[in-house]
């Protein structure tokens, strides 16, 4: 992995991790470092994905496009997940 794409993968899943904190309505049940740790593991995931299917020669849009995917979704089911477990919690 260049160190361009580790500097993006950083950038995109700290900021998707703030933001979809900060987007997603209802209860906050997942603290900020998950959400943000969940977008950053997310966006590296993603870049290793481009990087080993090959589209990574292509450019660097393939790879922030990855990125940027991975990192939604994996900081949408992480809050939703703990949403989830917090709902379970306050039923007991």
């Amino acid at each position: 992995m260049t160190g361009s794409a580790l500097l993006s993968a950083l950038a995109i899943g700290f900021g998707v991790g703030v933001v979809g904190r900060l987007v997603l309505p209802g209860p906050k049940a997942a603290p900020v470092w998950l959400t943000v740790a969940l977008g950053v593991a997310a966006a590296l995931l993603g870049s290793v994905t481009v990087r080993l299917l090959g589209v990574d020669s292509n450019g660097a849009l393939p790879r922030v496009l990855a990125q940027v995917g991975f990192a939604v979704s994996a900081v949408v089911l992480g809050v939703v997940t703990a949403r989830r477990g917090a709902g379970d919690a306050t039923r007991s």
